[in-house]
């Protein structure tokens, strides 16, 4: 099956209010820019989507990716590990008003949440947060004279990632560092999204080289030359951009 799409607009075409949405990256590392942008696109268009669920590994930095997500209005809800990043002036002034809630999970049990609602294992135990605000209200048990808290599985209706290479049948290879949560959202989502530098025929990624099999995309959008957050903060880019 051919999974490439033709454009960004096409690519984030079904993503809907309310929907749960996993975005790819560690900081800047593997962050899907020009997939996040295209959907603010979408929604200075057409107001859609907007009420979104976010998972993150962080709150976004500056005003692109992420944060400009956020300062469009598009997230109701962050569930992240690491909300104070370099500049998250964004996030933070909308979660001071109200307008944004935030789950905070440590980064180990973010991934592993995530991992479990892959692998399809409802809940897990943890001794991570226990003692913690971050722990009440969940159930805690004793194994081997240690407590440990349960943690549930975290899945989406979408998540966007970057990946470096990709074939027509989805299956990706990642470059570097911005592997980091992007294969576990692959298979966490419903539907997978991806973006990557560049499309290949099959058979041209070495099979013992593919680490998101192509069973987890539904769709591989090119994107030569992808932005990266961290340069385009040091410009001090803003998106959209603001027109005199």
């Amino acid at each position: 099956m051919d999974k490439t799409l033709p454009d960004l607009a096409t690519a984030v075409a079904g993503i809907s209010d309310g929907m749960t949405v996993m975005i790819g990256g560690f900081g800047g590392s593997g962050a899907p820019i020009e997939l996040i942008h295209a959907l603010i696109d979408r929604f200075i268009a057409t107001g859609h989507p907007c009420e979104l669920t976010v998972v993150n590994n962080n709150a976004g930095n500056g005003h692109v990716g992420l944060a400009a997500l956020i300062e469009a209005g598009m997230v109701k809800k962050l569930i992240c590990s690491f909300p104070r990043s370099a500049d998250p002036v964004v996030f933070t002034e909308a979660y001071l008003a109200g307008k944004i809630t935030l789950e905070l999970v440590p980064q180990g049990t973010l991934a592993e949440r995530i991992r479990a609602g892959g692998a399809g294992i409802p809940a897990f135990y943890t001794p991570t947060s226990y003692g913690t605000d971050l722990a009440k209200g969940k159930p805690v048990e004793v194994f081997d004279g240690r407590p440990y808290v349960q943690e549930r599985w975290l899945k989406a209706d979408f998540a966007i990632v970057k990946a470096h290479l990709g074939d027509r049948l989805g299956n990706l290879t990642y470059r570097m560092a911005a592997r980091n949560f992007n294969p576990l959202m692959c298979m966490a989502a419903a539907t997978t999204i991806v973006q990557v530098s560049k499309i290949v025929e099959p058979g041209e990624i070495d099979p013992e080289s593919v680490i998101t099999p192509g069973i987890f995309v539904q769709g591989v959008v090119q994107v030569e030359n992808p932005a990266q957050e961290e340069v385009l903060n040091r410009a001090k880019a803003v998106y959209p951009e603001v027109s005199a």
